[in-house]
């Protein structure tokens, strides 16, 4: 599996889970193959010409916005949403909270439907499944 790490998380986060997952799986940063102000559903429709991607995504108005949803959905790619709570950690809890419920991530992602999404508390365990 290849997980995409948009804007929202750091970059230097996506590295160090790169060399975490390798060899079975990599972790790759929007940085590193899109440029920085690339749309939303520009990358999302570039990532559906491609097999095997995981999202991950602080922005969780990606499953309100129609143009968004769209895309994603149409990809096909499963989305694991990073609660709010994230976006104001510095980079070593981040990291370290990310890292520490990893494997769960990993199960889902194996288990995902084309399209699932899943929400990813900064508190707590539990990875809810939703709806969009």
């Amino acid at each position: 599996m290849r997980f995409f790490m948009d804007n929202n998380l750091p970059r230097r986060v996506a590295r160090a889970l790169n060399e975490l997952l390798g060899p079975d799986h990599s972790a790759h940063h929007l940085k590193d193959m899109f440029a920085p102000s690339t749309p939303d559903v520009t990358w999302l429709n570039e990532l559906a010409k491609q097999k095997d991607w995981i999202i991950l995504s602080a922005d969780t108005s990606i499953s309100r916005n129609p143009h968004e949803v769209k895309a994603w959905k149409e990809g096909g790619h499963p989305v694991f949403f990073l609660k709010h709570g994230w976006a104001h950690q510095r980079p070593w809890e981040f990291a370290s909270r990310l890292f520490h419920l990893f494997p769960a991530i990993l199960k889902l992602a194996e288990r995902a439907k084309p399209g699932d999404a899943f929400m990813v508390p900064f508190k707590g365990r539990k990875i809810d499944k939703i709806i969009a």
